[in-house]
């Protein structure tokens, strides 16, 4: 594959900025990333709106490192003072949605694979994933591509995610569980000793839940931190409730699967029954002694836990590494935009993480 030149990267994140891909509408940006990298020599595959090349040299005996940044974005927020797709430069920034979450990234990872395509001589293989819906954690984003790699065989062994994060190095993520408790009881006139107040049965559980310890502590990421943020209860002044409802945010770490934190708090109550709205946002942390966390240290980059997630909380089991250009800060709101000359310096940066890598003994 041809060397990609930061000129390059600038045109090329341009025409995706000015291209809509929403979360599960990205064919437009797919088709332009497939076309750019084809275009570059890269052998190009495709799965669903999923962008992907292998190494050339691909040795599975070899550990692999898969680069992995996202093309879709979320939709435009109000306050736009500039079109949100017009993918403009001005004063030395790219402006538009996308453009910091995560195009920087992108584009920045697309070149740093362009230099390192052929692996032959490295100890690892070198895999660019540029995804999609990751912004929803659709079905068809991540998820979809780590199944395809299952299907073909391919062991990913190592992750550089790439999101927003002024090129430092995120070596945690907590994972998310929202938690519906109800609580039940029996309504009653409230003159009259009568009912079973569910209100009452649900604070009893909520304090229970506020002094709740969990035995085992994250190394990385702490402990688990819970607060139930909203309640809701009867229908007039004058009848005891029957049913108390709340809601429980769990920020989860990896001493324990989603799941098996659910199970501990459902048991720690006495009157709830807790159900977790989904279990898919995992907590994930790469220990500070792991070659890809050591090549980033010796880079200049300062580790930190990173307190938004990504498509990092899919890949469970993968050591992965949260690092990219931009700022966390701009994700999400009105004139958003990247600056090239952070475009350039996560290129270079990315270059010493994988010499550093390069160097380092792996399994």
């Amino acid at each position: 594959m041809r060397v990609v030149s930061v000129d390059s990267c600038v045109a090329l994140l341009c025409k995706l900025v000015a291209t809509p891909s929403v979360s599960g509408s990205e064919q437009g940006t797919a088709d332009i990333l497939s076309d750019f990298l084809a275009e570059h020599g890269a052998k190009v595959s495709r799965h669903h709106n999923n962008v992907w090349v292998l190494s050339e040299g691909f040795d599975s005996r070899k550990p692999t490192l898969l680069l992995n940044s996202h093309h879709d974005t979320v939709k435009p927020a109000g306050g736009y003072t500039f079109d949100p797709y017009c993918g403009v430069v001005e004063d030395g920034k790219i402006l538009g949605l996308g453009s910091n979450d995560a195009g920087g990234s992108v584009v920045s990872l697309i070149a740093l694979f362009s230099h390192y395509s052929d692996t032959t001589d490295l100890p690892f293989n070198l895999i660019l994933a540029i995804t999609a819906e990751e912004e929803t954690m659709g079905e068809r984003g991540m998820r979809a591509m780590l199944a395809e790699f299952n299907r073909l065989g391919i062991k990913i062994d190592m992750v550089i995610v790439g999101e927003p994060t002024a090129m430092q190095a995120a070596v945690g993520e907590r994972g998310l569980v929202v938690l519906d408790g109800v609580a039940t009881g029996r309504s009653g006139h409230a003159a009259r000793d009568e009912g079973d107040n569910a209100l009452y049965k649900a604070l009893e559980d909520i304090e229970l839940l506020r002094a709740y310890k969990f035995e085992r502590v994250s190394s990385v990421l702490g402990d688990i931190k819970l607060s139930v943020t909203q309640i809701a209860a009867g229908t007039q002044h004058n009848i005891v409730p029957d049913t108390c409802r709340f809601v429980v945010d769990v920020r989860t770490t990896d001493a324990y699967t989603n799941e098996q934190t659910v199970e501990l708090l459902q048991g720690a109550v006495r009157h709830s029954v807790l159900t977790p709205r989904s279990t898919r946002v995992r907590a994930s942390a790469i220990s500070q002694s792991h070659p890809l966390v050591r090549a980033a240290v010796a880079a200049g980059c300062e580790c930190f836990i990173s307190p938004t997630t990504s498509d990092r909380a899919l890949m469970s089991g993968m050591p992965a590494l949260k690092i990219g250009v931009g700022e966390s800060s701009r994700s999400h709101t009105a004139d958003e935009y990247i600056k090239i000359s952070e475009i350039e310096n996560g290129i270079t940066i990315y270059k010493s993480i994988l010499k550093g890598l390069a160097n380092e003994t792996l399994e």
